[in-house]
């Protein structure tokens, strides 16, 4: 099968309803509340997603979900890129959703997936800690006790969309091995448990980060999704295979950012003519054009290779390299058109600069996914 990176007649219907639904429920005033917001999110546009099958867009039928590819996730949430439209979406009805999809056991999907699609459940994923890394080695939050009296106690910091989850996915230590990928297990933890805490993480450029606290938490063994102790390969395929959605969703922020300064180098006169008529913006706008195109296909290439069955690993790594790379640098040459106007908070590619920082190191930085890379160049 060749490789065909044209969007069918239903994703251009879904990017058109995306875009539709950015212009008519979230135009920039509600973008700039919401960005300002711990949730990220209302409720009523939350039950709006989840009324047009957002929520379940890669859920399939039988949890009551749309049952889409991940290119068509990638084409929906690319259109929400552009906004940025804010909230716990990806986290919940994508990366939330894979990971109980390829965790959980059927009694455990049946009761959760149905939730996640209709909004009932928002799910968020607590993986890194104080020591940060994506690397196995590095979870230290641990599950004491029998299997009808554990007790899970630690912190996990950068959880993102904390403060709208109802459950967090847990990646815990419940038992000891040598090798630091065995010996995890993942919780589905509700937020309302006695011992859990959430608290926002300082900084502007932060986003929706949180510190969540589990202390002297009761678990039980039907809290686990899945096998006990063999948490972490299901975990791991899940961010994989969600991380091409979140690099679409970096794709349509470039695209906004890049439309953006198209519209401002035309427009801005000095010296009696259009600036986008100078050499060095033009440079600046040819080399956000480059970034954002390294970013586009890369990103559907690596969807292409998760639909059709190929193996994608190496994909996926450049993919999320070269997207959080791309939609920080687009930003950052914006700024450089724009000049001061462009810093203040209501300024549109503000919104966008916030997001790219914010996301750059989600599922990994760039420097993490290049060493990952790696090993298939040396293979």
């Amino acid at each position: 099968m060749r490789l065909d990176l044209s969007h069918s007649e239903f994703d251009e219907m879904l990017m058109s309803a995306g875009m539709d639904f950015l212009r008519r429920e979230t135009p920039k005033l509600v973008i700039q509340e919401l960005l300002d917001t711990d949730t990220g999110c209302t409720e009523t546009i939350w039950e709006k997603a989840a009324e047009m099958g957002w929520l379940g867009i890669i859920i399939p039928e039988q949890y009551g979900g749309m049952e889409s590819s991940m290119e068509s996730a990638g084409v929906l949430f690319e259109a929400l890129g552009t906004g940025p439209l804010p909230g716990p979406h990806f986290s919940s009805a994508i990366l939330g959703a894979l990971i109980v999809l390829g965790a959980g056991k059927e009694t455990q999907k049946k009761k959760i997936l149905p939730k996640v699609a209709s909004g009932d459940i928002t799910l968020s994923l607590a993986l890194t800690e104080p020591d940060y890394s994506w690397e196995p080695n590095a979870i230290e939050v641990a599950v004491e006790g029998k299997a009808s009296e554990m007790i899970l106690n630690g912190t996990k910091l950068h959880v993102l969309d904390a403060e709208a989850a109802t459950h967090f996915i847990v990646a815990a230590r419940t038992g000891k091995s040598k090798d630091s990928s065995k010996a995890i297990s993942l919780l589905l933890v509700d937020r309302d448990t006695p011992g859990v805490s959430v608290r926002k993480l300082s900084g502007f450029l932060s986003g929706r980060a949180f510190e969540v606290k589990f202390d002297h938490v009761s678990v039980s063994s039907t809290d686990i999704l899945g096998k006990k102790n063999a948490g972490w390969q299901p975990l791991n395929d899940a961010v994989m295979k969600a991380s091409p959605v979140l690099c679409a969703y970096k794709v349509g922020g470039c695209k906004a950012v890049l439309d953006m300064a198209l519209d401002y180098t035309r427009g801005r006169i000095q010296f009696s003519r259009p600036i986008g008529r100078f050499q060095r913006v033009q440079d600046m706008l040819i080399e956000m054009v480059n970034q954002a195109d390294a970013a586009r296909w890369m990103t559907y290439e690596a969807l292409w290779k998760i639909d059709t069955g190929r193996d994608a690993a190496e994909s996926i790594h450049l993919a999320k390299a070269v997207s959080s790379e791309a939609y920080f640098q687009v930003c950052t040459l914006g700024h450089q058109l724009f000049s001061g106007l462009s810093y203040s908070m209501e300024h549109p590619l503000s919104f966008h600069t916030r997001t790219s920082r914010h996301l750059y190191n989600f599922l990994g930085d760039p420097a993490h996914h290049r060493k990952k890379l790696l090993k298939y160049v040396l293979a």
